[in-house]
């Protein structure tokens, strides 16, 4: 515990303005912006308009690496379409049904592997290919390695590249590209989002930063040791790299989500300096396929973005007075219900009960709100619009834990 405390209190120092000097940006992205080379891959897809490729990714220990990728879009478009970039996370790999999900939407998508990976293979067991980079997840062990031979930094670099590649196919719109990561994915698409100025906007999915404050990896920070453990976080978590992020973003996470708490995402959001939207969902699980890659508020945003659809709810105000807690907020489309979730526990965020209860919305003034119940610690307000798409006020604690 005095070593946790240590680590800690290490961390604190360096994320405030008297801690150790920001880093400079490490990603070189006018050399990443240059569309990479592509070879030929001999892996089929089931799916139609999706394709194999591998493309040149950043060098590894000094050789050129290939990136294995799927490529779709969509077929017969008559016009430039938009187009997204999907980050895979721990135990995954490139997954052409994600590519799927997005040219049934007609948007242009590209998935590629990011640990040196052919999708062959099992969860967590694909088959590594002569040319790849490292392998994840985090590089913790990597990190006595050449700061450009680790993992986060080939991953991050890779997603670039990948970008860099959807950008040159003449049928992709270069002004209307997202990107959307999932687990390790979302904590690479913070980062992402901090380094490649070109995307429009970005939906990081359960990932964020403040990995040393409270997280899944403290046991790993831990066995790192201080030193260690400070150059991985001075490097490589995101809350070093989000203070560039200036694009829009849609954090989409659970409440109880095993990997990346409450708390170190709320850290996350509230230290980018472009708009953000939160969709904290109670319980939500934590997965590839359609859990992390099917939230239809991801969809509704980029069709706003990109096709003038009708935007998510927007969260103007939130506030308390005494035991009446509310939020305003403005929607264009019709908000259903909105509902207060709040928990009584204390300890663990991972391990918090959360319970569910209407809250009372005055459409003439555009408001939510509700009484708390006696004994509540922590709450936030979810708006629900006509869609079923919700969008969350900032949860906020009434005490804590000493």
């Amino acid at each position: 515990m005095r070593f946790l405390q240590f680590i800690l209190l290490g961390l604190c120092v360096n994320h405030s303005q008297a801690g150790q000097p920001e880093i400079a940006p490490i990603w070189n992205l006018a050399a990443l912006s240059k569309t990479p080379v592509t070879f030929t891959a001999t892996n089929q897809s089931s799916v139609p308009g999706v394709r194999s490729l591998f493309f040149e990714g950043v060098p590894f220990n000094g050789k050129p690496t290939r990136v294995f990728a799927w490529y779709g879009t969509p077929t017969n478009a008559a016009k430039k379409v938009p187009a997204m970039v999907l980050i895979h996370g721990g135990g995954g790999t490139a997954f052409d049904a994600w590519v799927k999900l997005w040219l049934s939407r007609g948007y242009a998508a590209i998935a590629m592997d990011l640990c040196g990976c052919v999708p062959v293979g099992t969860y967590g067991k694909w088959q590594r290919h002569d040319n790849g980079g490292p392998a994840g997840w985090g590089g913790f062990d990597q990190i006595d390695q050449p700061q450009r031979d680790q993992w986060t930094y080939q991953a991050v670099g890779d997603s670039v590249l990948a970008h860099s590649l959807i950008r040159s196919f003449p049928e992709v719109d270069v002004d209307r590209i997202g990107v959307t990561g999932i687990s390790w994915g979302g904590y690479l698409t913070c980062i992402v989002s901090s380094v490649d100025t070109r995307f429009k906007f970005a939906a990081p999915v359960y990932g964020c930063g403040f990995l040393g404050d409270n997280s899944a990896w403290l046991g790993t920070f831990e066995k790192m040791g201080g030193e260690k453990s400070m150059r991985w976080i001075a490097s490589w978590d995101p809350s070093q790299h989000l203070k560039r992020t200036a694009m829009p973003v849609l954090w989409v996470n659970g409440s109880n989500d095993f990997a990346y708490p409450m708390d170190s995402w709320q850290k996350s959001y509230r230290i980018t300096s472009g708009p953000d939207t939160l969709c904290l969902r109670v319980r939500m699980p934590h997965a590839h396929g359609g859990a992390g890659e099917n939230p239809a508020e991801i969809h509704a945003f980029a069709e706003n973005l990109f096709r003038g659809g009708a935007p998510l709810a927007k969260v103007l105000k939130q506030g308390r007075d005494g035991a009446i807690v509310w939020a305003t907020f403005s929607s264009k489309v019709k908000i259903k219900n909105a509902e207060l979730n709040f928990t009584k526990d204390g300890g663990k965020w991972q391990q918090r009960k959360w319970e569910t209860t209407p809250a009372e919305i005055d459409g003439a003034t555009g408001k939510a709100s509700a009484t708390l119940p006696e004994g509540t610690m922590v709450y936030y307000i979810n708006l629900v619009d006509e869609r079923g798409l919700v969008v969350s006020a900032e949860h906020q604690e009434i005490r804590t834990d000493k």
